[in-house]
């Protein structure tokens, strides 16, 4: 074992279900969501159809949270998916796992800050302050490596404070949609097989898919949470849910607010469909709010940010503690109790990364946003997939301990088969749906399997080094 176990540990008994709600809300970023996300699933993909696509993804992660939370009731261990595939299916498949999640949570925190850089650039250059983007990424960064060096629950605060105004934005414009009956009456249209099914619906519901990343992060806090046997699956639940309806619900009312009939042609017509919701709010409420969503934009995009890298600092801490990468990876801070290396690690690439691209000139939307988070999202579907599989795994090794059937066999396969098909559509169709040409097309989504198989050989490594901590990936604590 690595010396210092007994005290080299993460903060325990910080977070209750609410925090880690919050934690992980965050990550999904709901204002960008609905006003990056859903008008391009709407334009690319089913259009007036995506409140019913939100509605078919969230029953989907419900399958799937069934088993993962059965699973979180007997592994408790902040490296989360990698612990899960370590004990479901053994210490190889946990180390792919690993490395994998790493790649993942990287890519979708560094993608997002090209585009709160952009995002920042554009705003602040209207009140005179006129700065390159990259400068205000790496503002975000120094942010989020303070807040990321320090007790989780410091970040919890803040990020509560920054989710609940961006629903409380939205919700206003909701609600001013709502109550004037929209463009012409409150239609239902959305939420029929004709609409859900029509265009393109596989974009669509791959877009609907990336609006929820992050919501499987629950686990990853279990070690620092109060009562994880209670707190975990209320959060993971809360999470689905609170998103799932959230996305569906204001996806069915910007649909109302253009008109079912004038969706498509007011986007198509719009030289940026990321516009669309802050011309619904000019329409309807009016005043400072499209102004102030602006600001509360650029907060949603630093919420997901600082979310992502607590999750991925937490990642690199576990394997280190655990032996898959060098132990002093695996150390916490003396006084803070954080995982301070693995979140000054994370630092440091985010500013190599947002480096290459600034002085390479290239685009931090169309490229390092869309190429990044993208590539997250193809690496997080099949670990999904692969965690499915895993609680089948070990409750066939271990037997059911007090839970159901469905839990532990029914709803986990359903969920695996659905989560790798989706997967295997990303990854063919990864250069179309990203505008990633010629070879870049297919060497990204090859990342992720390329990931999966250093982590083997970091797992190989360590069984021919110490078998017994081999044996022990993913264990307990």
């Amino acid at each position: 074992m690595a010396e210092g176990t007994q005290t080299n540990q993460l903060r325990p008994n910080t977070l209750g279900a609410a925090a880690i709600t919050f934690l992980v809300v965050s990550a999904a970023a709901p204002l960008t969501a609905v006003a990056g996300g859903v008008p391009l699933a709407m334009l690319l993909g089913n259009g007036v159809g995506v409140a019913g696509g939100f509605a078919i993804v969230s029953v989907m992660l419900l399958l799937f949270a069934v088993g993962y939370v059965a699973m979180s009731r007997h592994v408790r261990n902040a490296g989360a998916f990698y612990a899960f595939a370590a004990q479901g299916l053994g210490g190889h498949f946990g180390g792919a796992a690993a490395l994998v999640a790493i790649l993942s949570y990287n890519c979708m925190q560094i993608g997002i800050l090209g585009l709160l850089g952009a995002a920042s650039s554009a705003t602040f250059a209207t009140l005179g302050l006129d700065l390159p983007w990259w400068v205000w990424s790496y503002i975000a960064i120094a942010a989020t490596a303070v807040l990321g060096y320090r007790q989780v629950d410091l970040s919890a605060r803040i990020l509560v404070v920054l989710v609940a105004l961006e629903y409380l934005i939205v919700l206003i414009i909701d609600g001013a949609i709502l109550f004037s009956g929209g463009d012409s009456g409150l239609s239902m249209a959305p939420f029929e097989p004709s609409q859900v099914f029509s265009g393109v619906p596989s974009i669509g519901i791959l877009f609907c898919f990336a609006a929820f990343i992050g919501f499987e992060a629950t686990t990853i806090y279990s070690e620092e949470a109060r009562d994880p046997q209670r707190s975990i699956p209320k959060a993971t639940y809360g999470s689905v849910l609170l998103i799932g309806v959230f996305y569906m619900i204001t996806a069915w009312l910007m649909a109302n607010g253009a008109g079912v009939d004038k969706l498509l042609p007011t986007l198509q017509g719009l030289s940026d469909p990321t516009t669309f919701l802050f011309d619904l709010a000019a329409r309807y409420v009016g005043g400072p709010v499209p102004t102030i969503m602006g600001f509360l934009f650029i907060s949603s995009l630093f919420a997901a940010v600082l979310a992502f890298h607590n999750g991925v600092a937490r990642y690199k801490y576990v394997a280190g503690r655990e032996g898959l990468l060098p132990d002093r990876v695996g150390r916490t801070h003396a006084d803070f109790q954080s995982p301070h290396v693995g979140s000054v690690i994370q630092t440091l690439i985010a500013i190599l990364v947002i480096g290459l691209f600034a002085a390479k000139g290239m685009d931090p939307v169309l490229q390092l946003f869309t190429w990044l988070t993208q590539l997250g999202t193809l690496g997080i579907l099949g670990l999904m997939g692969v965690v499915s599989f895993a609680v089948i795994g070990f409750f066939v090794r271990k037997g059911a301990q007090g839970e159901s059937v469905m839990a532990t066999k029914v709803l986990p396969l359903i969920s695996g088969l659905a989560m790798l098909l989706l997967f295997g559509v990303i990854f063919v169709q990864f250069g179309a749906l990203t505008g990633a040409e010629g070879w870049l097309g297919v060497a990204l989504p090859s990342l992720v399997p390329l990931a999966g198989l250093i982590g083997l050989a970091l797992a190989w490594n360590l069984k021919t080094r110490d078998s017994i901590r081999f044996g022990k990936l993913g264990q307990h604590r």
